[in-house]
């Protein structure tokens, strides 16, 4: 919820955070996307969502692997461009060579348990800089996420607790995550959106597609930020749409080059819409 005190001011908030990964097999990077929206527009976006939808009769998932169709072209750029435009909502992801993981050395030999890491550090990092720039806001962050690919049947429990054990050290003993639950993605637009923008990252970065429709959508999101491919990754400090490739200097010359954004609807960090 979002509670407001008698001069105006946000001094509570909810924020829900949809998730998906990409690159569990067979591609050099694995990668992890999170789609934040305000609690209090959920509402608002699957109405608009839903209008979208039927004003190109799409029907099914809106989802990467999925966006093929060329006459459907036009609802994914309406969807991005809804996106862009609306300041309630950012998206921030997070790209992992393989290659640069030590998976001996930090994660006991087990690259499920890398994964899981740095997708707990994906959210973690973002609710940190929420935390910090509204030290005097009561925040909730409630996470909904694809079926995670891992043995461990509780994923989302654990990413839950450990996120909460990350957070208590650094905000005295505060427990924001309220909530990790896996969702269908099927019945979960957000996850679906949050689907669709992390896969034009990551296939950008494996240069796997030919497909027509696919290198337009790449290009469309491109084009609101200013940028002429999805090839870089972004300051830490970009808010709307954040691309962090995850880079460990001791082990690696940098493979990708940092690109500030231009957007082309710029956003107002401030505002709440």
């Amino acid at each position: 919820m979002i509670y407001i005190d008698s001069k105006g001011h946000y001094i509570s908030c909810t924020t829900l955070i949809a998730c998906d990964e990409s690159g569990t097999h067979g591609v050099p990077h694995y990668g992890f996307g999170s789609l934040w929206l305000k609690w209090q527009r959920r509402g608002d976006f699957l109405a608009d969502y839903r209008a979208i939808t039927e004003n190109h009769g799409f029907e099914g998932e809106c989802k990467w692997s999925r966006a093929t169709r060329k006459h459907l072209l036009p609802f994914y750029e309406e969807l991005i461009t809804y996106f862009f435009k609306r300041q309630s909502m950012v998206f921030h992801c997070i790209v992992v060579r393989k290659e640069i993981v030590q998976k001996e050395e930090f994660h006991n030999g087990d690259w499920d348990l890398a994964r899981r890491k740095h997708f707990t550090m994906l959210l973690t990092s973002n609710m940190k800089k929420a935390l910090r720039r509204y030290p005097n806001r009561e925040h909730e962050f409630r996470v909904y996420v694809d079926p995670i690919a891992s043995r461990y049947s509780k994923a989302d429990e654990a990413v839950e607790v450990i996120s909460n054990n990350i957070l208590n050290q650094r905000f005295n003993s505060k427990s924001p995550v309220k909530a990790v639950l896996t969702k269908d993605s099927k019945e979960t637009p957000l996850i679906q959106l949050c689907d669709l923008m992390l896969g034009a990252v990551m296939e950008t970065w494996h240069q796997r597609t030919s497909n027509p429709t696919k290198l337009a959508i790449r290009d469309c999101i491109a084009k609101h930020l200013g940028w002429d491919s999805l090839s870089y990754d972004t300051l830490p400090t970009e808010r709307k749409f954040n691309i962090w490739y995850f880079h460990d200097p001791m082990r690696e010359r940098r493979q990708v080059r940092t690109e500030k954004v231009n957007l082309l609807f710029p956003y107002d960090s401030n505002r709440l819409k």
